[in-house]
């Protein structure tokens, strides 16, 4: 099983208008340029500022034209990737790559490019959409799970580095949520064997990425925040 991830659609669309709520000009990256258009509309007839760029963060090359376009910025969001689960034996190598390139190369030079200006200015934070599969063994989740287990690992590490010059860097794990209505069924299966008994809405995760985006979160750093319902914790 096969889900893209970006600001367009599920959770990062869900964290874009939450941000914009929160009064900051969001920039909506994403692959689908309908999609992207439809949520900065959302968000400027609300009387938000955003703007849309279009790129493949899997491609190096289109990674860099996206960071030229940006520029500066005082909070990352990294949440743009895919999931693959199934057997082990059933993934191939060039979907094995294709989903560390999009889940931890890409934030890695997202990072590298934009931290260090950050930390120029003494401010910004960094959020990761790492997941609950990089805490726990699921069934058919060993290299997604491994993703996500290196995001985490690189957010403490951005944590040491970049915290001092006064970047905070956290990362968001959730557990099941409900972003695709045709599967409804699975993500209900998965929201079962959490302590509340059910998924999470995407506006639950925004929540929390808003937090820590915002000022009152001004002493949190290095933390992996469990949004999961309690999947982790039993």
């Amino acid at each position: 099983m096969v889900a893209r991830r970006d600001a367009t659609s599920g959770i990062g669309r869900s964290i874009a208008l939450q941000l914009a709520r929160q009064g900051a000009e969001v920039i909506v990256h994403g692959r689908n340029a309908a999609r992207g258009a439809e949520t900065v509309d959302v968000i400027t007839a609300a009387g938000g500022r955003a703007r849309f760029v279009a790129a493949d963060l899997a491609d190096p090359d289109d990674l860099q034209r996206l960071v030229e376009d940006v520029g500066e910025v005082d909070v990352l969001v990294n949440n743009a990737g895919f999931s693959w689960f199934g057997p082990t034996a059933d993934l191939d190598v060039s979907t094995f790559d294709a989903l560390f390139a999009s889940d931890v190369r890409a934030p890695y030079f997202l990072v590298a490019a934009f931290a260090p200006k950050m930390a120029a200015n003494g401010k910004g934070s960094i959020i990761n959409v790492s997941s609950m599969s990089g805490q726990i063994g699921l069934s058919g989740g060993a290299a997604y799970g491994a993703t996500k287990a290196a995001l985490s690992s690189m957010t403490r590490a951005w944590a040491a580095e970049f915290s001092p010059s006064g970047v905070r860097v956290n990362a968001v794990a959730p557990g099941p949520v409900y972003t695709r209505p045709e599967a409804r069924e699975l993500f209900d299966t998965l929201g079962a064997t959490t302590l509340l008994k059910r998924a999470a809405n995407p506006e639950e995760i925004a929540e929390v990425v808003g937090f820590l985006a915002s000022p009152r979160a001004s002493y949190v750093t290095g933390a992996t925040i469990a949004v999961d319902g309690g999947r982790t914790a039993i």
